[in-house]
C-alpha cells in the first residue's frame, strides 16, 4: 500500500514552461463517480489512466487533503482502452509537464477538452510537513478544494463552472 502526500496549487502564468523537461499526455476516467465517494457509498475513487503508452488502474482513499492511501496497478493498454469505455462522467484529458524547482519535482497539469483553460501544479512530498520552495508561477493552494480533484472535474468540468465558480478560481 502506498501513501500519497500531495499539495495542489493553481498556476498563475506560463513561466513554468521554460523549466519543463518532459510532457506526458494522459487520459483518465473513473469507474465510480463523485457522489458515490463523497456520499460514503464507496470509500475510494477507482480510476483508469493511460499515460503515453502505459496504463494503470488506480484506487485512492476518499480522504480530502494532502494525505491519502493510493494503490496503483499496471494494466495492458488494450484493456485500459476498454475500461475507459466503462467510465462514468467525462474523461479527463490533460498534458502533464514535469518541472524541477528547488530540488523538488512539480507536475503541472494542463487540462484539455471540457477542462481546457485549467492549469494546476502538484508536488508530492515524503512527509506532510516537508518544507519546499514555491515557484513564482504557483499561486493559491487548492489541496482541500474538492472541485479541483480530477474525480470532481470528470463530473463537473471546468467548462461548466458558473461565473461565480470561475471568479473564485482567480481570487487569492
Amino acid at each position: 500500500m502506498g501513501i500519497e502526500i500531495e499539495r495542489k496549487f493553481l498556476v498563475t502564468d506560463a513561466s513554468w514552461r521554460a523549466a519543463a523537461y518532459e510532457m506526458v499526455p494522459m487520459v483518465q476516467g473513473y469507474l465510480n463517480d463523485l457522489a458515490m465517494v463523497e456520499g460514503g457509498a464507496q470509500r475510494a475513487s477507482v480510476r483508469i489512466r493511460i499515460e503515453g503508452e502505459r496504463a494503470f488502474l488506480n484506487l485512492k482513499s476518499r480522504e480530502r487533503g494532502h494525505t491519502r492511501q493510493e494503490f496503483d496497478y499496471p494494466v495492458p493498454l488494450d484493456e485500459a482502452r476498454a475500461l475507459l469505455q466503462l467510465c462514468v462522467g467525462g474523461l479527463i484529458d490533460k498534458r502533464r509537464h514535469l518541472v524541477r524547482h528547488a530540488g523538488h519535482l512539480w507536475e503541472v497539469d494542463e487540462f484539455l477538452g471540457e477542462n481546457a483553460g485549467l492549469v494546476v501544479a502538484e508536488i508530492e512530498l515524503q512527509h506532510a510537513d516537508d518544507a519546499f520552495e514555491m515557484p513564482g508561477w504557483a499561486g493559491r493552494q487548492v489541496t482541500d478544494a474538492l472541485r479541483y480533484y480530477n474525480l470532481a472535474l470528470a463530473s463537473h468540468p471546468y467548462s461548466q463552472w458558473t461565473q461565480a465558480e470561475r471568479a473564485s478560481h482567480h481570487q487569492p
